[in-house]
C-alpha cells in the first residue's frame, strides 16, 4: 500500500481544503436556518409558483418551511456540486497525473505491475471520496443540534449516503477516462460533472428527457425525492455504480497496455 500511502499524503492538502470549505459552508446553511425560520412559509410559497423552475430543483416535493426540507434544498445543492466537483478533479487526475507531472519515467521503473499502480491509485481515491463525505456528515449533524433543532438522523444519512454514492460514481468515471487522458484532466472531470448536473435538471423539467434521471447520478441525490419517500432510489444507484464500474474495468484494461509518454 505504499502508492496509496503516497498518494494520500501528497493530496492531504487539497482534501482538507475541499473537506473543510464544504462541511463550513454546510454549517453557514444551518446556522442560517434559524434566523430564516419564521419566513420560510412565505418562500415555500414564492418556490412553489415558480413551475419549471420549482420542478428542476425538486422543491415542488419538499416542505420548505421545515429544517429537512430546507436542509435538502440549500445544502444538498451544495453538497452535490461541491462533491461533484471534488471527485472528478481527484480521480481525472489520478492516472494522468504521472503522464503531466512529468514522474511517469520514475513510478513505471518500480517493480511493480500498472494493474497494481491502477489498483492503489483508484483505492486512494475512494478513500478520500468516503473520508470527506464523513468529515461533511459530522459537521452538518453537529451544526443541527448546535442550533437547538432535533436532528432527522433517517433523513439526514439518506441524504449523505445518497451524496457518497455520487461522488463515488462520478470518481469512478473519471478514473475511468483519467487512463486515457494526457493532460488536461480537470477540464475533463468538471465537465463530466456539470453534464451530468445539467442532465439532471433537463429531466426534471420535461417528461421527454425523463430516460436522463437514469443517466445522472444527481437523479438519485433529489432531496425531494428521498425525503417524500423515506428511501433512495435503489435502481437508478444499481445503474450509476454499473457505469462507473464499466469505466473503472476500461481503465485497468487499458492502462497496462497505454503507451506512457
Amino acid at each position: 500500500m505504499t502508492i496509496v500511502k503516497h498518494e494520500l499524503r501528497l493530496n492531504r492538502v487539497a482534501f482538507w481544503i475541499w473537506s473543510g470549505v464544504l462541511a463550513f459552508l454546510l454549517a453557514v446553511c444551518v446556522f442560517l436556518y434559524p434566523e430564516m425560520k419564521g419566513e420560510m412559509d412565505q418562500m415555500g410559497d414564492l418556490f412553489a409558483s415558480m413551475g419549471s423552475f420549482t420542478e428542476a430543483f425538486g422543491m415542488d416535493k419538499l416542505n420548505f418551511g421545515t429544517l429537512i426540507g430546507y436542509y435538502a434544498v440549500e445544502c444538498g445543492n451544495t453538497l452535490g456540486l461541491g462533491g461533484a466537483f471534488f471527485a472528478a478533479l481527484t480521480a481525472a487526475a489520478a492516472l494522468c497525473g504521472e503522464e503531466r507531472n512529468k514522474t511517469a519515467e520514475f513510478l513505471l521503473t518500480h517493480p511493480v505491475s500498472r494493474t497494481r499502480i491502477a489498483a492503489e491509485k483508484l483505492i486512494s481515491v475512494l478513500l478520500r471520496m468516503v473520508a470527506m463525505n464523513l468529515v461533511v456528515f459530522a459537521v452538518s449533524a453537529a451544526s443541527v443540534a448546535a442550533i437547538g433543532e432535533e436532528i432527522p438522523w433517517k433523513e439526514l444519512c439518506l441524504l449523505h449516503l445518497a451524496h457518497c454514492l455520487m461522488t463515488l460514481e462520478i470518481a469512478g468515471i473519471c478514473f475511468g477516462l483519467s487512463a486515457f487522458l494526457r493532460g488536461g484532466s480537470a477540464a475533463v472531470g468538471l465537465g463530466v460533472a456539470v453534464l451530468f448536473y445539467v442532465m439532471n435538471l433537463f429531466a426534471n423539467i420535461t417528461e421527454k428527457l425523463s430516460f436522463l434521471k437514469y443517466l445522472s447520478p444527481f437523479a438519485y441525490c433529489d432531496g425531494g425525492s428521498i425525503v417524500a419517500d423515506g428511501k433512495l432510489d435503489w435502481p437508478k444507484v444499481a445503474i450509476g455504480l454499473g457505469i462507473a464500474a464499466a469505466a473503472v474495468i476500461a481503465a485497468f484494461w487499458y492502462y497496462p497496455r497505454k503507451d506512457i509518454h
